[in-house]
């Protein structure tokens, strides 16, 4: 039985169940989807495979726990980096630019590797849907501030809006740069794609 290192077993069990989901982030940044099994995971914190089944059922229910781990941090940040006191001067575009600058932070983390795995491995329907749920948070905190600034069609804008992050987001992935017919840098796409930003949302 393993060693209880908590001051509850209920902790002993969070903890194990960070530790997992951390191990499977970092293999699945690492390594791709493929490598990503509870075997593998249970490796990597030295937990025997039969107790990682006690906290993941497969492959998919890691990928639907990490996304469930990650998407409500990444719009908490959102929503901290468009709030009226996040920009120095308060302004709309000013907020509008440090959300799409934190958005397209996502693409340098370790979180964004469930972008390509959740594509490669095929989720149960309630999934898809919880995963357009948990899509939908990220863009709420640009419809919320478009909409308190008195913007017609709030929602609407902040969704083509996120086209115009999920643009520059492709762009800088290596392999997309890679085959740019017009090489540009990182710093450039980011600047570019928040200029197109703050002009859309005008």
């Amino acid at each position: 039985m393993p060693r209880i290192s908590a001051a509850t077993v209920a902790d002993h069990r969070a903890n194990q169940h960070a530790a997992l989901l951390e191990a499977a982030r970092e293999i699945l940044a690492a390594e791709g989807v493929h490598a990503l099994t509870p075997a593998a995971v249970g490796a990597r914190i030295g937990l025997a495979r039969s107790s990682v089944y006690r906290y993941f059922a497969s492959t998919a229910d890691i990928l639907a726990q990490l996304v469930e781990d990650a998407l409500p941090r990444w719009s908490a940040r959102l929503r901290d980096a468009i709030a009226p006191t996040a920009a120095p001067d308060g302004s709309l575009p000013a907020r509008i630019r440090a959300y799409g600058r934190a958005a397209l932070d996502f693409v340098g983390s370790p979180d964004y590797a469930l972008i390509p795995a959740l594509q490669a491995i095929g989720l149960p329907g309630e999934c898809r849907l919880r995963l357009d749920e948990l899509h939908g948070e990220l863009i709420t905190p640009l419809a919320d501030a478009l909409r308190e600034a008195g913007a017609d069609h709030p929602a609407l804008r902040a969704e083509l809006a996120w086209g115009v992050l999920r643009a520059g987001a492709r762009r800088l992935i290596p392999d997309a740069a890679a085959h740019d017919a017009e090489p540009v840098d990182a710093d450039e796409i980011i600047e570019i794609t928040l200029d197109v930003l703050t002009r859309a949302l005008r």
